[in-house]
């Protein structure tokens, strides 16, 4: 029994040396400073970027009139060379996102992109003197305004319908 005493030495400073390293963890965890929320996203202005798309797109740009401060611009682009591409992103009051995307486009490749996979329902909205079409299915949902002259118009994002609704309400299109 020569070999036991050794062994048990082993043994003993290894669960030792498991519980430094545990209270070393414990200790960065609680004193190190981390911040667990979500960034802050910085408000965009798009005033300049939609005036230029309102003057070199081939159809009446969409934007939003009259949403509350609550709303929050994020991203903005127009991308007139090949598909006269326009989006225009925004944070709901709850922190949702929500897509204005228009484009002269093949209707079904751009409702597809747009909509991130979504398919149409038979749900039809009148909103704002228009019909608009429901997508679900995708990682967004969607309102979709197919009979613009020349466009395809998207009202998209992880908000809910009620919050699209309200971007699609405010559309004005020039």
């Amino acid at each position: 029994m020569a070999g036991t005493n050794g062994r048990q030495k082993t043994v003993r400073d290894m669960i030792l040396s498991l519980g430094l390293i545990g209270i070393a963890a414990a200790v960065i965890y609680f004193f190190v400073p981390h911040d667990d929320h979500a960034p802050d996203v910085k408000r965009v202005d798009y005033r300049i970027e939609l005036l230029t798309a309102r003057r070199a797109a081939s159809y009446p740009v969409a934007a939003p009139e009259g949403l509350p401060d609550t709303w929050k611009a994020t991203s903005v682009r127009f991308q007139g060379e090949a598909s006269n591409r326009w989006h225009l992103g925004f944070l709901d009051p709850d922190g949702k996102y929500v897509q204005i995307e228009q484009s002269a486009q093949k209707r079904a490749d751009f409702i597809d992109q747009a909509s991130q996979g979504a398919s149409a329902t038979k749900t039809t909205e009148r909103i704002g003197g228009r019909t608009w079409t429901r997508y679900t299915g995708g990682r967004y949902d969607a309102l979709v305004l197919e009979n613009t002259p020349g466009s395809t118009t998207v009202v998209a994002g992880t908000a809910p319908f009620a919050e699209l609704t309200k971007m699609a309400q405010a559309l004005k299109m020039a």
